[in-house]
C-alpha cells in the first residue's frame, strides 16, 4: 500500500508563494508505473522560469522540479526492472527520465525519445489532475509507465543522481550532438548556470585545449574556473555583444572556437555563438533565447560552413551516461561545490528565487527535512 496523497510545494500564481499543501495521488498504479518517496529535488534555471510564467507551456496550478531521486514505495505490474534490466523493489533507488508514449514518429521511426509527441514533462503536469503528482518537490511521486528508470549505485548521492535528471543529461547530450571536443580545440560555453559549470568540465574532461566561459556573474565564473575554464567572460562587465565576440578573437588569435554551446538562452547568444565559430566550427543551440532572439547571420553560417545543431533536453541514455560521468570524475571535479544546502519544502520557494536571482547555482530540496522539523 502507498499513500493516498502527498505534501507538495504547489505554485498557484507565477512569481508568486509555492504553498506546501497535500494533493493526490493515484489509488491505483497503471502496469509499469510506480509511486517513490522523493529523497532529493534539485532546481535548474527552467524551474525559475516556470515559477515567472516565462514560458508558454506552464499551467497553474503546478508542482515544479523535474530533476529528482527516490526510492519505491509502490510498483505496478511489469515495474520490477529498470532500463538497463536490473531489478526494482520496494526500496530501491531510482533516478528517472520523462515518461515516452513509445508508439509516435518520434519514438518508433526516429526512435529519438527526446522527440516524442507526447513527452510528459513533471512541469506540463496540473497539480489538480489526474495523477497529480510528477514534479519533484513533493514527499511522494508518481512515475509514469514510460518513465525509464534507472538503479542507483549505493555510492551515489542522491542529489547528484537528481541533478543527472536534467542538467547532466542536457549537456552531455549536447555534446554529442555537437560531436564531441576534438582533443587541443576550443570550446566556448555560454552560461555560468550549472549546465555551464558541467559543461565547462565536460570539456575540460574530454581534451579541449582553451575553455572559454562566457557568463557572470563574478562569483559564478570564480566557480567555473575550479572546473576547468582557462578563461571568462563576464557578461555584466562586457555588456555588448559584439565586444563578448571581440573578446573571443582576441582569446583565440582570431581564429575562433571549433566548438561554442549556448547553455545561456540570452536574446543575442545564438547570434554571438555563431560569430564564435571558426571555419567548420559548431555552434549548439540548448537555451531558449525567446521571441525577441537576435537574428542568426546565415551569411557566416555560409561562409564559414558552420553547423548549428540543436539539442533538447536527453533521453534515459544520456541519463545513464551522466551517472557514469559524475562517478567518473568525482575525483577530478567538487560536483558538491555546485550545490546549495538542502532546504524542506518549506524552504523551496527560497530556494526557487534565489536560484532565479542569481544567488544559488543548484538549490537542493530534502522534503524529509520538514517532518524531521517536526519531529
Amino acid at each position: 500500500m502507498h499513500p493516498r496523497s502527498t505534501r507538495a510545494a504547489v505554485l498557484t500564481e507565477f512569481g508568486g508563494t509555492l504553498d506546501v499543501v497535500r494533493i493526490p495521488l493515484p489509488a491505483e498504479l497503471p502496469a509499469g508505473a510506480a509511486i517513490v518517496r522523493i529523497t532529493r529535488a534539485t532546481l535548474c534555471g527552467t524551474d525559475a522560469l516556470l515559477w515567472r510564467g516565462a514560458l508558454p507551456f506552464a499551467r497553474l496550478p503546478m508542482v515544479l522540479g523535474h530533476e529528482m531521486a527516490g526510492e519505491v514505495v509502490s510498483l505496478g505490474a511489469g515495474a520490477d526492472r529498470d532500463a538497463q534490466g536490473r531489478p526494482v523493489t520496494v526500496g530501491t533507488r531510482l533516478v528517472w527520465s520523462e515518461s515516452v508514449c513509445g508508439h509516435c514518429h518520434g519514438c518508433t521511426v526516429l526512435r529519438e525519445p527526446v522527440l516524442c509527441a507526447e513527452r510528459g514533462y513533471g512541469f506540463a503536469q496540473r497539480a489538480d489532475r489526474w495523477p497529480y503528482a510528477i514534479g519533484g518537490l513533493a514527499e511522494y511521486a508518481y512515475l509514469p509507465p514510460g518513465a525509464h528508470r534507472l538503479v542507483l549505485a549505493d555510492s551515489m548521492p542522491d542529489h547528484w543522481a537528481a541533478s543527472a535528471g536534467c542538467a547532466v543529461k542536457t549537456v552531455l547530450r549536447a555534446f554529442a550532438n555537437g560531436g564531441g571536443v576534438t582533443p587541443g580545440s576550443t570550446v566556448v560555453v555560454q552560461g555560468s548556470g550549472p549546465l555551464g559549470v558541467v559543461a565547462t568540465a565536460v570539456a575540460r574532461a574530454a581534451g579541449a585545449g582553451h575553455v572559454i566561459v562566457v557568463g557572470g556573474p563574478a562569483d559564478r565564473l570564480a566557480l567555473v574556473e575550479k572546473f576547468g575554464a582557462d578563461s571568462t567572460i563576464d557578461v555584466t562587465e562586457v555588456t555588448d555583444p559584439d565586444e563578448r565576440v571581440a573578446q573571443v578573437e582576441e582569446l583565440t588569435g582570431a581564429r575562433g572556437a571549433e566548438l561554442v554551446l549556448d547553455f545561456a538562452g540570452a536574446p543575442t547568444a545564438n547570434r554571438e555563438g555563431v560569430l564564435m565559430c571558426a571555419k567548420r566550427g559548431t555552434h549548439v543551440v540548448v537555451g531558449l533565447t525567446g521571441p525577441d532572439a537576435a537574428p542568426v547571420p546565415l551569411d557566416v553560417v555560409l561562409s564559414r560552413e558552420l553547423r548549428v545543431v540543436g539539442s533538447l533536453n536527453g533521453d534515459v541514455g544520456d541519463l545513464a551516461r551522466g551517472l557514469d560521468f559524475l562517478s567518473a570524475f568525482a575525483d577530478r571535479f567538487d560536483w558538491d561545490a555546485m550545490f546549495s544546502a538542502p532546504v524542506g519544502l518549506s524552504g523551496a520557494e527560497r530556494a526557487i528565487r534565489d536560484l532565479a536571482s542569481m544567488v544559488a547555482v543548484k538549490a537542493v530540496v530534502n522534503p524529509a527535512l520538514d517532518q524531521e522539523a517536526l519531529s
